[in-house]
């Protein structure tokens, strides 16, 4: 039985500008599980400059998940952007030193957390990520999207701001496929049964998910 090596950085051959992108991190406050990828129009370490305002000094991390799909041009804005948005000013004094050292005293900028991205994700080209944001398993965000809020899971959302379009399944199905989680079946499982989860059998993944 063979299937693609999760450990290859560019798993297509004679084609660098898609990686298995957990290979190619270096930011270990980027966390990436096995077989997503990465397509660049140029350069696959463009991944890693689209986290934007991600500062080690912060802690906030980027999540994602398994067998997802991630577009050029797509951007992870991070807590580091953040600002105070109830204060008089929202400048930042305090990065610059001198007298202005002390302007955030007992003060906090906001930071909304990680950003999480579930599995079997597909991000478009040129979508624009918020910090803090939670996208569910097996969501899909259109191209040229912003998401300013959390996409639940096996739904479609785009625009800018971002607004969930349609649930892909009913919500009877995308609690049996949240159940099956078909992303941890080991590999070999999964390669035997590839012709299964590009179709629409729900009832036939339950079958296999039970299989020894």
């Amino acid at each position: 039985m063979q299937y693609p090596d999760k450990n290859q950085k560019f798993p297509l051959e004679n084609y660098t500008r898609l990686c298995f992108l957990k290979n190619i991190i270096t930011n270990p406050n980027i966390i990436v599980g096995d077989y997503t990828y990465y397509d660049d129009f140029e350069n696959v370490a463009n991944f890693e400059k689209n986290v934007k305002y991600h500062f080690d000094f912060i802690g906030d991390k980027l999540i994602i998940g398994k067998f997802c799909m991630i577009a050029s041009d797509v951007t992870f804005i991070m807590n580091g952007a953040n600002h105070l948005t109830q204060s008089i000013s929202s400048y930042p004094f305090a990065i610059f030193g001198h007298d202005w050292q002390n302007a955030m005293k007992d003060k906090t900028y906001p930071n909304k957390g990680n950003t999480i991205v579930g599995n079997d994700v597909w991000i478009g080209y040129n979508v624009t990520i918020l910090p803090g944001i939670t996208i569910g398993d097996g969501a899909i965000i259109a191209a040229n999207t912003t998401v300013t809020k959390d996409v639940p899971p096996y739904s479609i959302a785009g625009g800018n701001p971002s607004k969930v379009i349609k649930k892909r399944f009913t919500d009877e199905k995308i609690e049996t496929l949240l159940e099956l989680k078909w992303w941890d079946w080991d590999i070999e499982k999964i390669t035997k049964h590839v012709a299964d989860l590009t179709g629409d059998g729900i009832i036939n993944l339950k079958a296999i998910a039970n299989e020894e």
